[in-house]
C-alpha cells in the first residue's frame, strides 16, 4: 500500500493538534501525535526542568516512527509535532504543513496555556523568527507549505490544506513575515526579549 504521511507542525500554540485531530477525522488517517508516541515507545531521553519539556531520542523516534509508518493499514497518516520534520523519514511525507500564528494573537494563546517566563518568551521568538518552518524547508524541501491560521476556525484551516492535498490550491513558504510586521509597527522591541 502506498501511504501518504501529513506532517502538521508549528511553534507550540498554533493549533497543531486541533488541527491534526481534525484533519486525520476527515481522511479517515491514522493519527500520531509525536508527545504521545515518545512517551508510549520509551524515546524519553531526559525531561529539561529549565525549559519545562522532554528530550527525546531523535534517531531511535525515526526509526520507531519508519516501523509505524510502514506497518500501518492506513493510506494516510497525520503526524503532530513541532519537530515533526526533524524524525519523519522523508521518504513517506508529500507534504509538510507548518502553521504560523501572528505573534499577538500567540502569545494571548499560550499564555491561556500557561505558559510563562523564558518558556513563553522562546517559543514566541521562534515563531517571530522562523525556526520551525526553517527546519521544515531544510529537510523537506518543496514539500513544506506555511499557512497562516491567524484567527481561522479549525475547519477553514483543514479545509485549506485538503485544498493543498488534492491540488485545488497552490501552497508556497514566504507568506508570513512577522518579523516585517513587528517593525513596521515599531513593537518588536515587546515580543523579542532577552
Amino acid at each position: 500500500m502506498n501511504k501518504r504521511v501529513i506532517l502538521i507542525t508549528g511553534t507550540p500554540c498554533t493549533g497543531k493538534t486541533t488541527v491534526a485531530k481534525a484533519l486525520a477525522a476527515r481522511l479517515n488517517a491514522e493519527y500520531i501525535n509525536l508527545t504521545d508516541f515518545a512517551k508510549a515507545n520509551k524515546l524519553i531521553l531526559k525531561v529539561d526542568r529549565e525549559r519545562d519539556t522532554l528530550v527525546i531520542d531523535e534517531e531511535k523516534m525515526r526509526e520507531k516512527l519508519s516501523e509505524t509508518i510502514n506497518a500501518s493499514g492506513s493510506a494516510n497518516i497525520v503526524v503532530d509535532g513541532h519537530y515533526a520534520s526533524a524524525v519523519t523519514p522523508a521518504e513517506h511525507v508529500p507534504q509538510v504543513f507548518v502553521l504560523r500564528r501572528d505573534p499577538r494573537e500567540l502569545k494571548q494563546f499560550m499564555e491561556k496555556c500557561g505558559y510563562t517566563g523564558s518558556k513563553l518568551w522562546e517559543n514566541l521568538q521562534a515563531e517571530i523568527i522562523d525556526v520551525v518552518l526553517g527546519e521544515a524547508v531544510e529537510v523537506h524541501a518543496g514539500r513544506v507549505c506555511e499557512l497562516d491560521v491567524t484567527g481561522k476556525p479549525v475547519e477553514e484551516v483543514v479545509n485549506d490544506i485538503i485544498d493543498v492535498l488534492e491540488k485545488r490550491k497552490t501552497c508556497f513558504v514566504g507568506a508570513v513575515d512577522w518579523l516585517g510586521m513587528l517593525e513596521r509597527e515599531g513593537v518588536t522591541d515587546q515580543y523579542l526579549k532577552p
